[in-house]
């Protein structure tokens, strides 16, 4: 008999296929009444499919008493309960690698968007507004990515792939984390306050979840200053939206590329007219190649547990 699971959400259609096909999958969204449904039936269920935007309650545990291991799309663990899993000694598994270069290449692209304004300037010739007399010379100048200081806030697989690509623009980089990062030749800055004030782009692509909410706050704005571009890849939660959308309004910082939310999909209003931002629907590792390699993941974590092996990639214990 097949192991029965249970899918939070929706997938990749590809994946729920080799799901469907290899277990007894069913999906808690055709549900009408989802509570009702786990009241009557969760004790069926050994295994557990869901996403990072989806997570892992405590609440939704307790609900699946059978439950041995959970397979997550997605790097994120801020919301999956890892506390109360390990407590239950339910393995969890996400999908860490196979996202890093795509989060890096859009995290550049934030860069260079928002950096030569070129979503602005795609507007300026859809008006028409290119074709005005003199209209040619009218466009405001960008600024330089080559060559310029790059902070990296967060300096784990994903960071580093981004100090890589910024070799080839020839960029000076430093990186701020908790404690140095043992192997690598970029310089620490201990202080996110000095690293901001020091960075012409600050990017940002450090862990959610409490320890690091509201990190960006209003003091590393004025920090970053009215020259300086902020780039979140990271997490809604990281900076405090309030502050960033004032500072962008008031021009106390240059710009800012988004790709994360506080409290996604909302996004501020206040931001949708303005031309020094440029706004992204979480979309880094939204590639037809990464979302494969993370659909495979997820499957391999779970059939290497159910064959008695290690998950390929287990979520680190709180």
């Amino acid at each position: 008999m097949s192991h029965r699971l249970l899918q939070l959400g929706r997938l990749l259609p590809s994946l729920e296929a080799r799901l469907k096909a290899t277990y007894d999958l069913h999906f808690l969204a055709d549900e009408r009444d989802p509570q009702a449904f786990l009241a009557a039936r969760g004790g069926e269920f050994v295994g557990l499919v869901t996403s990072a935007g989806q997570g892992l309650s405590a609440a939704l545990l307790d609900q699946l008493p059978a439950l041995r291991v959970v397979s997550s799309f997605g790097v994120g663990l801020d919301k999956l309960d890892l506390a109360a899993a390990a407590q239950r000694g339910i393995a969890v598994g996400y999908t860490p690698d196979v996202l890093n270069d795509c989060v890096a290449d859009l995290a550049f692209a934030l860069m260079l968007d928002i950096a030569r304004r070129t979503p602005e300037a795609d507007r300026y010739v859809r008006a028409g507004r290119w074709t005005v007399p003199g209209a040619a010379s009218s466009f405001p100048l960008g600024r330089r990515v080559s060559g310029a200081k790059l902070g990296i806030v967060g300096f784990g697989r994903i960071g580093r792939t981004i100090a890589r690509r910024a070799e080839g623009f020839e960029m000076d980089v430093r990186y701020h984390t908790r404690r140095p990062v043992a192997d690598a030749p970029q310089r620490h800055e201990p202080q996110l306050l000095g690293l901001a004030r020091w960075a012409d782009y600050l990017v940002l692509i450090t862990a959610g979840g409490a320890g690091t909410k509201h990190l960006v706050d209003a003091a590393v704005l004025d920090a970053l200053g009215p020259d300086g571009f902020l780039i979140n890849v990271a997490r809604g939660s990281v900076v405090d939206e309030t502050a960033l959308v004032r500072a962008l309004a008031e021009g106390r910082i240059a710009g800012a590329g988004l790709d994360v939310f506080e409290n996604e999909p909302q996004v501020p209003e206040a931001l949708w007219s303005l031309d020094n931002v440029v706004l992204v629907p979480h979309i880094a590792s939204a590639t037809r190649e990464t979302r494969e390699a993370m659909g495979q993941r997820v499957f391999d974590n779970l059939h290497a547990f159910f064959a008695g092996r290690p998950l390929v990639s287990a979520a680190p214990l709180p």
